[in-house]
C-alpha cells in the first residue's frame, strides 16, 4: 500500500473515530433524565450502548496507530 493511501486511511480512520467518540457522549448523556427511576432497564442499555461505542473508539485510535506506522 501507498504512503499516501496510508495516510488517507489513518486520516479516514481518524475522522470516524471524532465522530464515535461525539456520539458516545451524546449516548452517556442520554441516561441523565432516567437515573433513580423505574427505567434502569433503559439506564443499563444506553450506558453498555455508550460502552460499546468507547470501545469502538479506543479500536479505531489503535488502527490509526498501526497505519501511521
Amino acid at each position: 500500500m501507498s504512503t499516501s493511501s496510508t495516510a488517507a486511511t489513518a486520516a479516514e480512520l481518524s475522522a470516524a473515530a471524532e465522530a464515535i467518540a461525539s456520539y458516545q457522549q451524546r449516548v452517556a448523556a442520554l441516561a441523565g433524565p432516567h437515573l433513580g427511576t423505574e427505567r434502569e432497564d433503559l439506564v443499563a442499555a444506553i450506558y453498555e450502548a455508550e460502552r460499546a461505542l468507547r470501545t469502538t473508539e479506543r479500536l479505531l485510535q489503535r488502527a490509526v496507530k498501526l497505519a501511521g506506522k
